[in-house]
């Protein structure tokens, strides 16, 4: 499985939540590379933008060739556009050098924040935009004024009509509860439904689900279900966001891990056991963070580094020897000795073994060995790791 390689055309946002930062972090996460030419330098943060300073059009260009020279392209995703001579100078030039490439456009006007970040001239030139685009990724009030359409649906289909481009339906803007998300292609509409997540750490959401629809679209998805994992990556990121500022806070790209993404993830495991509040205060002590309490069905699941661990007990279950359950951690030495002095027993404590990891091991109150230990680069890349 190759890395997806993804170019990044939009500005960059001080605050981290939005622009090129967060195009980065997106990718980043979703296991893609990613690249940049940044198109404005913006001072902003949560609460609004306070200078933008644009980048010329040939600069703009130069950033563009240097890394596609070298690195090369699986995907596009183009944010703000400094003026509508860059918007055009950047159509001119990928339709040149990388028509084969999906190219996802997020024709920004405004921040999050309510401030204006294209002018009537940028505006304009978007359509030249739209015109090498794979997706076009507009929020309501983009979509009116690109199509000059009240109705989403036929903005999106004048669009489509008009520029050959797919269009995203975007229901974030719209009021109430349920949301609703339409892809309209030049031969099918998928749609998906929602419920609105209340928070106020929304600063980048669309940036976000345009990188992330590009990283997939670079990846080999399909138009469709690349924006269907693409939500899903933006919406964890939102109920994960860690509420930083005082307006609009970032997303928590940092927590999506394990989540989503590309073949087959590892994350989540259960062990068995018979007293059910003996293991949730087992696991507990042990720094794992509790999200689900079902004491009527003896489950529990816990956090751990992005992944989840669950317990599941049954009173007549029979725990084997088969199975031996991994926490790593940092703090290995001091975090055994801080839970020996809570009274948690250790079969021995942190061992350095020949394998390069240093171990404690442990039994939970259901008779499953655990270990906590540290490996770092040893799990993955140890001198004698196999190569393709």
């Amino acid at each position: 499985m190759t890395t997806p390689r993804i170019l990044i055309i939009a500005g960059s946002d001080s605050g981290g939540g939005a622009g090129i930062q967060a195009d980065i972090k997106t990718v980043t996460m979703l296991g893609g590379h990613a690249m940049t030419a940044v198109t404005a330098i913006t001072a902003q943060n949560t609460l609004g933008v306070d200078a933008v300073h644009s980048v010329p059009a040939e600069m703009i260009l130069a950033q563009i060739n240097s890394v596609v020279d070298d690195i090369g392209v699986d995907a596009i995703k183009i944010g703000m556009i400094g003026g509508g001579f860059a918007a055009r100078m950047v159509a001119e030039r990928l339709g040149e050098l990388y028509p084969r490439v999906p190219i996802v456009f997020d024709p920004v006007m405004v921040a999050t924040s309510g401030d204006a970040l294209a002018d009537d001239a940028t505006v304009a030139a978007f359509g030249e935009l739209m015109k090498i685009a794979t997706i076009a990724t507009p929020n309501l009030p983009e979509l009116r004024r690109l199509s000059s359409e009240e109705d989403p649906v036929a903005a999106a289909l004048s669009l489509v009509s008009e520029h050959g481009c797919a269009v995203l339906i975007k229901g974030g803007h719209d009021e109430g509860e349920a949301l609703a998300d339409a892809l309209i292609e030049t031969d099918n509409i998928t749609s998906w439904q929602g419920t609105r997540i209340d928070t106020t750490s929304t600063h980048g959401t669309g940036c976000t689900l345009a990188s992330a629809i590009a990283f997939y679209l670079g990846a080999g998805c399909q138009p469709a279900q690349a924006v269907e994992r693409a939500r899903s990556f933006v919406r964890i990121a939102m109920l994960d966001a860690p509420g930083l500022g005082k307006g609009h806070g970032p997303l928590g790209h940092q927590n999506v891990r394990l989540d989503t993404g590309l073949g087959l993830r590892l994350n989540q495991v259960t062990v068995t056991g018979k007293d059910f509040a003996k293991m949730v205060g087992f696991y507990r002590a042990l720094g794992l963070k509790q999200i689900v309490d079902s004491p009527e069905n003896l489950y529990a699941r816990f956090e751990a580094g992005g992944a989840t661990f669950s317990i599941q007990c049954d009173p007549e279950a029979e725990v084997g020897e088969t199975v031996a359950v991994y926490f790593e951690c940092d703090d290995l030495d001091d975090r055994v000795e801080r839970l020996a002095r809570l009274g948690i027993p250790f079969e021995h404590g942190p061992r350095n073994q020949p394998w390069m990891w240093r171990e404690a091991r442990l039994r939970d109150p259901g008779g499953n060995t655990v270990f906590l230990y540290k490996a770092g680069e040893a799990r993955r890349f140890p001198p004698w790791r196999l190569e393709n």
